[in-house]
């Protein structure tokens, strides 16, 4: 099991607080405070997410954070369309495959997948289901 959350780390350099983000190369920000900083990676980690899913792009689970880095994680419907994006992208299927397993249309497919599209949860759900194993959502306290 994994979750969508992502070591940030960020360094200060000539005033400003710089970001980066070892599993998404493409992120790179910075803000004048650290709490800028956070809100901009957490905003630019979602376009990188995003982004590679639109491109069908490989889409790797973050690795664990390491001493230091602060953890992001993305909203909980992104990282619900993420984790099956995922799993599709690593069992292989093209997409009228896993409409064939989801006895649905290559459209509806292509919305499930689609980072931007509003997919209802039961439709992930049953699309993780289809991959093989299930969504889990899970309440941290902040």
């Amino acid at each position: 099991m994994f979750t969508f959350t992502y070591g940030v780390a960020i360094h200060e350099e000539e005033g400003d607080f710089v970001v980066s983000v070892r599993d998404l190369d493409e992120v790179v920000t910075a803000g004048s405070s650290l709490a800028e900083a956070l809100e901009l990676a957490a905003d630019a980690i979602e376009v990188a997410v995003a982004g590679r899913m639109e491109d069908s792009m490989d889409l790797s689970p973050p690795t664990p954070l390491r001493p230091g880095e602060h953890a992001v994680a993305l909203p909980a419907h992104l990282a619900a369309k993420a984790a099956v994006y995922a799993a599709w992208k690593r069992s292989g299927l093209n997409k009228s495959e896993l409409a064939q397993r989801l006895d649905r249309n290559e459209v509806e497919v292509r919305r499930i997948l689609n980072p931007r599209h509003g997919t209802k949860i039961g439709q992930l759900e049953e699309a993780a289901k289809a991959l093989g194993g299930k969504l889990v959502i899970a309440f941290e306290p902040g």
